[in-house]
């Protein structure tokens, strides 16, 4: 699982038909350190995530492991919405601060 920042959306009227009525947000990459990166992935949103929201999400084949991605031709999907998390004891990101 790798850490991202949800900071655009893709909007495509003609795709692939296994892609129908998925919605894809562009994610920036982050370190665990919540350090951006200049690095972004397009991924299928598999669980409401909105624009600003950090994200875990998932690439190459465990992209297709969700219920929702599960045999579509996706390489990025959306797992979780991230409250908080810690690194070595240190609190990195709160959602709510």
């Amino acid at each position: 699982m790798l850490i991202g920042k949800v900071v655009g959306s893709v909007v495509s009227t003609r795709k692939d038909e296994k892609l129908e009525n998925l919605k894809l947000l562009v994610v920036q990459v982050h370190s665990h350190a919540n350090e951006p990166k200049d690095a972004y992935v397009v991924a299928v949103d598999s669980v409401q995530a909105g624009l600003g929201d950090m994200v875990l999400y998932a690439t190459g084949s465990s992209a297709r492991q969700t219920t929702l991605t599960d045999a579509k031709p996706c390489d990025a999907v959306i797992m979780a919405v991230i409250d908080s998390w810690d690194l070595g004891g240190e609190n990195v990101y709160e959602k709510w601060a």
